[in-house]
């Protein structure tokens, strides 16, 4: 390919770090090096001086972190999405909040080409692609970890530094982090012995459960439509109201899991993950739902969870079924507004009470005490219509 000039997803870290220079090496082109401020926090610092010294020409640092959560981790709280029943896919879900914004700065630049760090292992590449292909398949991709001779990450860490290179890792530490501000993942290193439980001083937004407080600390959170609007009574925009989150979650060493999980490109991979406030977004969001949602929508809209889990996962954010899901997804939450309370302690996020103006919930039918609205003597027409196909079958069954 002739390339004049390639948008660069760029962190900073081990992988993109070595891109710059291998870009300029091998395509003899511009490199504008753009970074996406999720929530990394003090990350961003280094890196625009870093990415200059390597050989970017210009650097976008762009705060995406309002859109971030409102435009994308909410729907996907709303939706109840996990993948494989554990993963939040911080990960996941800021992919094409990332390649999008690349998109934008590619034509604003009158760039040809786009490039990223992820491997031809990983899942993040197709995550990155998909939404460059769907939101302007006329630009090129590069993915030099599909091209380049280097196999291995000691063979980058080697790279980097016969070319002068600051990179934050070694050959001790190998681990490879992402952070924003739904999680940090960890992967490389010891953890890729799935039977090797992950070192204590690895962990960077959790306290151990051992070591959090013995007191617990109760708090609520409020929300409309199925979005989190307050803590403990006062308003937060979503940004602050996440950081807090992360804050009172990480004191009480809530958030840890420990997963092997099933990657898109066909591997299993282990990682493990830190995603406090995330996890007590999850709990509160689904106590409210079984005030406010009937059954029969709580029911498929656990269906859909799964289904919506994996699109976020496969990086398939702008397809058209996730977008239908979305629609479904945002009627099941028209009602889904009230107040959750929290007990947080030991590493454990626990529902102690939740109320809500549109609560499905009503004591004189669910009272064990004398009531005036069901009579029980239904109960039995109910049973035998209910199982008269379960009898049916059993009895032809028998005939047979």
């Amino acid at each position: 390919m002739k390339i004049s000039k390639v948008v660069l997803a760029y962190s900073g870290g081990l992988d993109t770090s070595i891109i710059i220079p291998w870009l300029k090496e091998k395509y003899g082109c511009e490199v504008i090096a753009f970074a996406a401020d999720v929530g990394q926090g003090e990350e961003l610092a280094p890196l625009r001086e870093k990415a200059l010294k390597t050989g970017a020409s210009k650097i976008y640092i762009e705060d995406l972190r309002h859109d971030f959560v409102t435009d994308y981790i909410f729907p996907m709280l709303k939706a109840g999405a996990i993948y494989e029943g554990k993963y939040l896919m911080g990960t996941s879900v800021a992919r094409p909040l990332i390649a999008k914004k690349q998109v934008e700065i590619a034509a604003l630049e009158g760039a040809d080409a786009v490039a990223h760090g992820c491997t031809g292992k990983g899942n993040d590449q197709v995550r990155f692609e998909l939404t460059f292909r769907s939101l302007n398949p006329n630009l090129k991709i590069i993915a030099p970890w599909r091209e380049w001779s280097i196999r291995s990450r000691q063979e980058a860490i080697d790279y980097a530094r016969e070319r002068g290179i600051d990179i934050p890792v070694t050959k001790d530490k190998p681990y490879s982090m992402d952070r924003n501000l739904w999680h940090i993942s960890y992967e490389g290193g010891i953890l890729e012995d799935p039977w090797q439980a992950p070192p204590e001083d690895m962990f960077l937004l959790t306290v151990s459960p051992e070591q959090a407080p013995d007191t617990p600390e109760y708090l609520e959170i409020e929300f409309e439509k199925g979005i989190p609007v307050a803590l403990n009574g006062q308003a937060l925009d979503p940004v602050s109201l996440q950081e807090k989150l992360n804050s009172l979650a990480g004191k009480h060493g809530i958030g840890r899991i420990d997963i092997v999980e099933n990657r898109l490109v066909g591997m299993k991979s282990r990682g493990v993950y830190e995603t406090p406030g995330g996890t007590i977004l999850y709990v509160a969001h689904q106590e409210l739902e079984s005030l406010t949602l009937e059954r029969e929508t709580m029911h498929y809209k656990e269906l859909i969870s799964k289904k919506y889990a994996e699109l976020v996962y496969y990086g398939q954010w702008f397809s058209p079924l996730k977008q239908a899901l979305d629609a479904f997804i945002d009627e099941t939450q028209e009602r889904v507004t009230g107040v959750v309370r929290l007990k947080l302690w030991k590493g454990h996020c626990l529902p102690v009470g939740r109320k809500s103006p549109y609560s499905l919930y009503r004591e004189e039918f669910a009272t064990f005490e004398a009531d005036q609205v069901y009579n029980q003597k239904d109960a039995e027409g109910f049973i035998k219509l209910f199982g008269l196909p379960q009898q049916i079958w059993n009895a032809v069954k028998k005939e047979d």
